[in-house]
């Protein structure tokens, strides 16, 4: 099977309904998401796995061991030894659920393509592919975290502080701290009731935000060092080089919210962020973070050309392309899409 809607329709319609029909009525469950997961990822993967098990299921995560450690603000969500990296014996009396997965191919592991398995996918990117058998996509909602806490609620299942804090930390990054435009007055009264059930707003914010390794640091002033600006200040970029992980002993999961400098600069529709990637056999690769800082540009359709995806204002790929390369064809991406307002301002 190599396509990437094995299962589903492209119709649109959403399967909630029969969701929570199987999530009630299942008994074993494996739950994933997508590689280099991020807070909405693992926030919705755990606060799932969390409720399920309150309801008596049997229930699994998996995640690739290569996954491991998780960015140093999240690990307190998820343990290596909590997860499973390999294939379970009873895989066929699973049902699968997808978390935050617009493809399937970024969780692409062979024995999940098995035709006899029952696949949920439960996601918010605008371009998801629908390749469950039952799919519940809203593009409109903030987050998968919002999406998961609809379902949770529906199931009636308690809102421990545990369950909340991790919903929180899905909705607060998924929203880039309720500042991006896919914050909506749900977002809002969702997060009210799970500060009622638990989170605490200071702490969640300190262990996200805060309390950063000095080698984080270290890297942001390199890559703030590197900033170039193009095509009168649309385009703003910075990079890390392999050596800057070297030469400051930083882990690649430093560079979370690096991208969010350049972004931020004045006139910039898109920050971007390049940096080699480390370690054996990826020597010829790099990871381009893309942030646009309105609706204008969507992001998600420049990391498409680049093989990979996200939302219209944060998205990512891999590649084998140069520095120079990359921004080249994110130029190319950003004229292309303002050239109609361009014109209409002309």
């Amino acid at each position: 099977m190599t396509d990437s809607n094995p299962r589903g329709s492209a119709t649109g319609a959403n399967d909630r309904d029969a969701i929570l029909e199987r999530l009630r009525n299942d008994e074993k469950f494996l739950l994933t998401t997508h590689e280099n997961p991020d807070g909405d990822a693992l926030g919705s993967l755990v606060g799932m796995n969390t409720a399920l098990q309150a309801l008596g299921k049997d229930t699994v995560m998996f995640m690739r061991e290569n996954e491991f450690p998780l960015p140093y603000e999240y690990r307190y969500l998820l343990e290596h030894d909590q997860a499973i990296h390999f294939e379970p014996g009873d895989l066929d009396e699973r049902t699968i659920v997808f978390l935050d997965c617009g493809q399937f191919e970024r969780m692409d592991v062979d024995f999940l393509r098995k035709e006899s398995l029952t696949l949920i996918n439960v996601d918010h990117h605008h371009d998801n592919t629908r390749f469950g058998t039952l799919n519940l996509v809203e593009g409109k909602a903030s987050s998968t975290a919002e999406i998961v806490y609809g379902l949770i609620k529906s199931l009636g299942v308690e809102l421990t502080p545990f369950i909340a804090d991790a919903l929180y930390v899905g909705l607060v990054t998924d929203t880039g701290r309720f500042m991006y435009q896919n914050t909506r007055p749900e977002s809002h009264e969702m997060a009210a009731d799970l500060l009622a059930n638990g989170v605490d707003v200071h702490d969640a914010y300190v262990r996200l935000f805060e309390d950063l390794p000095f080698g984080k640091v270290q890297l942001l002033g390199r890559a703030l060092a590197t900033l170039q600006r193009f095509d009168g200040g649309l385009v703003t970029v910075c990079n890390l080089t392999k050596e800057d992980f070297t030469e400051t002993g930083s882990e690649e999961t430093f560079t979370e919210g690096i991208v969010d400098y350049p972004r931020a600069v004045s006139g910039t529709e898109v920050g971007v962020l390049y940096r080699e990637l480390t370690g054996e056999g990826r020597e010829h690769l790099a990871k381009i973070s893309l942030r646009s800082s309105a609706e204008r540009v969507d992001v998600s359709a420049i990391a498409r050309s680049f093989g990979g995806g996200g939302h219209r204002q944060a998205a990512g790929a891999t590649t084998e392309k140069t520095l120079e390369q990359a921004i080249e064809i994110i130029r190319e991406g950003v004229r292309e899409q303002l050239a109609p307002d361009q014109q209409t301002a002309a």
